[in-house]
């Protein structure tokens, strides 16, 4: 659907326009035609490490990105503007700020649950000890309400906190009965997959993948680092679908066996770093070679789209 794009993270729709994030440049894409526009650019954006313009969202109208912003990183909303193929950005008001920053463990998923409220995945920073500190928002998945403020039904009085105990959470994705979805880059021994539940611990430092250990929730799905580092996610006919960097592959996990799961385009198409879900139900997939971190083809990086198998 796409070429020539340089280091891209994250694919939102709004309507049937697909925007993406461009990380280091701090450029918001529209594509027009297979060809990519551009809407605006993130002021005070900055690129070091994992940092720079990550996860997008769109939600009634409105555009929201994460972005690191020097020490910190914080979710800005903006109007959008226009209309499709000459979209831009209007006023901006700060949602969150001050949320932890590093090079590394940088987290930057944002994402509408089926309850209207934003979910951000926010990453250890680096400090795994912050994980199992709740009044840290270092290793955490934060709820938050459109305007940013914290919903009086969080499972913590007065905090944006919804789980804890995580190390770099990445992809989030609900199923149709309202069940909550989370991948996760493990440090040397497993990436996770993970149920996600109010107020639940999901064991790291202490604990990395599957443990016998009744203080943590288990990942219903683990893999070694160099099958996976499961990234974006989405749900679509019945079946998860998370981009994996290192491991290279599309990996198809149905929901009625969580545990079970098959792989797609392996080594194709380099490292992949998102999957959304079209209007029209295909799958959009972004390619993620021009970060530093892949081998970039002449094409990359790319977006792909293809029709969920049978």
């Amino acid at each position: 659907m796409a070429v020539g794009l340089e280091a891209p993270w994250s694919i939102a729709f709004h309507g049937k326009t697909a925007l993406v994030s461009a990380r280091d440049s701090g450029k918001i894409l529209e594509l027009v035609d297979g060809k990519a526009r551009e809407v605006g650019s993130i002021e005070g954006s900055t690129a070091a490490g994992e940092g720079g313009l990550l996860g997008i969202a769109v939600f009634e109208d409105s555009l929201y990105a994460y972005f690191t912003a020097g020490e910190e990183n914080r979710i800005e909303r903006f109007d959008l503007t226009g209309e499709p193929g000459n979209l831009g950005l209007g006023e901006t008001e700060t949602i969150v700020e001050d949320l932890p920053a590093a090079g590394v463990h940088n987290g930057g998923r944002i994402a509408f649950g089926p309850d209207k409220m934003l979910y951000v995945t926010v990453g250890d920073a680096g400090n795994s000890s912050d994980a199992q500190e709740r009044e840290s928002l270092s290793g955490k998945i934060l709820r938050l309400t459109p305007d940013g403020k914290v919903p009086q039904d969080n499972p913590f009085e007065g905090s944006p906190v919804y789980s804890l105990g995580h190390r770099n959470p990445q992809g989030l994705a609900w199923a149709e009965n309202g069940t909550m979805y989370a991948s996760e880059f493990g440090q040397n021994t497993w990436d996770e997959l993970n149920v996600i539940k109010a107020g639940a611990n999901y064991g790291w430092p202490e604990v990395e993948g599957i443990a016998s250990d009744e203080r943590y929730e288990n990942p219903v799905q683990q893999w070694a680092p160099e099958a996976a580092s499961p990234s974006g996610m989405a749900i679509a006919d019945g079946s998860i679908w998370i981009a994996n960097l290192r491991g290279e592959r599309l990996r198809q996990v149905p929901l009625t066996d969580a545990g079970s799961s098959r792989e797609h385009l392996v080594g194709q198409y380099g490292r992949l770093r998102d999957v959304a879900v079209a209007p029209d139900g295909s799958l959009w997939v972004l390619t993620n070679n021009t970060d530093g971190r892949g081998q970039a083809g002449p094409d990359d990086d790319r977006i792909l789209r293809l029709t969920p198998p049978a």
